[in-house]
């Protein structure tokens, strides 16, 4: 288990960031036509949704881990398939603070995606520091799950 305050931290970050830049009331309906499977969702969700849950019991490393995974891999797809055409695939004419604030979710898209990433990516690499000095002489835990390896080429770019 990781308890881990810089962990929490930057969990709690990675969430507030989310939701307020990433997946807010303009851009959600979009983002749920990314080609991403279930558990991808699933494991988004609990990265950024369900910090109260973790808060005081801690983390288990290989949760995070596939979590971050699943955070690389929607910052990839959407980097590709979303990014791009966003503010064409926007919906909803709308008028007045509306539409300045989804113009404004439009504009800044590319480059809060992009600090979500590095936020994710301070993350994974604060996680394999605390699970190589948790492991005392064993194998840490990042070592036995080979899908790690993308996690880097995914937040930074294709």
């Amino acid at each position: 288990m990781v308890r881990d305050a810089q962990v929490v931290r930057l969990v709690e970050r990675i969430g507030d960031h989310y939701r307020t830049n990433i997946s807010n009331r303009f851009i959600r309906p979009t983002l749920l036509t990314l080609p991403l499977e279930k558990q991808t969702w699933d494991l988004l969700e609990t990265l950024t949704e369900k910090l109260e849950q973790y808060r005081y019991q801690g983390f288990h490393l290989d949760e995070l881990y596939h979590q971050i995974l699943a955070a690389a891999r929607f910052v990839s797809v959407t980097r590709r398939d979303l990014a791009p055409s966003l503010r064409n695939r926007l919906t909803g004419g709308g008028s007045g603070p509306d539409r300045v604030l989804r113009d404004m979710a439009a504009n800044n898209f590319s480059s809060n995606l992009q600090l979500f990433a590095d936020l994710v990516n301070e993350l994974y690499i604060c996680l394999v520091e605390v699970d190589k000095e948790s492991a005392k002489g064993r194998r840490p835990v990042y070592m036995s799950i080979p899908e790690l390896s993308d996690v880097g080429r995914m937040l930074i770019g294709n």
